[in-house]
């Protein structure tokens, strides 16, 4: 595995990190709702499951998904529900900015274990994940190497940059309320809720390649 072959993996990964997906759309929200720093629970979330997605494609699970239609749509169903849940909660909020508008709605506060487990669970959920990693990654491990440090080293790179991009996009959506005040967390809400929600009817609609 020479720099060439790592640059060049860091270059695709960035791009299909910023290309807004669930966890994405969750750092932004979650920036939004509930300032940078308790959104860094979800990043943490995300990037734990980067681990655990391409650890267990190097252990073939992702090959087992290819292969099985049962696992795949289980997998599937799970994660598109679990979106149209989570686009739903941010379709019905009320823009909760601040501790005074919650209290209004009753809505409890989000603990920095819940926020953790959204992001975790919406990724290792994502039966696309482990089959793009599965696609993906092969073309970047030398096969007269050892093949799980390269894993490892890829797994780092993979999960640097989308901690990274989840930051900024957390950030971003804090410094967006701050200017549009409660009705931008509102607004933030509905288009994030509907995104979560278009993604999940695409999620239900994917179909597993034929092998």
């Amino acid at each position: 595995m020479t720099a060439a072959t790592l640059l060049a993996f860091a270059l695709v990964a960035f791009i299909g990190i910023a290309t807004p997906g669930p966890t994405v759309l969750l750092a932004l929200t979650n920036g939004s709702r509930f300032g940078v720093r308790r959104a860094l629970a979800g990043m943490m979330g995300a990037v734990i499951s980067d681990f655990v997605l391409i650890g267990s494609v190097a252990l073939g699970l992702g090959a087992l998904l290819a292969a099985s239609e049962f696992w795949f749509s289980v997998v599937k169903w799970l994660g598109a529900g679990y979106l149209a849940f989570l686009g739903l909660m941010l379709l019905r909020s009320k823009g909760t900015l601040d501790l005074s508008l919650r209290t209004a709605t009753h809505e409890p506060p989000a603990t920095t274990r819940a926020i953790f487990l959204k992001s975790f669970l919406v990724a290792v959920t994502n039966p696309k994940g482990y089959l793009f990693f599965s696609a993906f990654l092969p073309q970047f491990i030398a096969p007269d190497m050892p093949q799980i440090p390269q894993y490892a080293v890829l797994a780092v790179i993979f999960a640097t940059l989308d901690f990274a991009i989840m930051f900024g996009y957390a950030l971003l959506g804090s410094q967006a309320v701050r200017v549009l005040k409660k009705s931008g967390a509102l607004w933030l809400d509905r288009i994030c809720g509907g995104a979560l929600l278009a993604l999940a009817g695409s999620l239900a609609l994917y179909r597993r390649a034929s092998v």
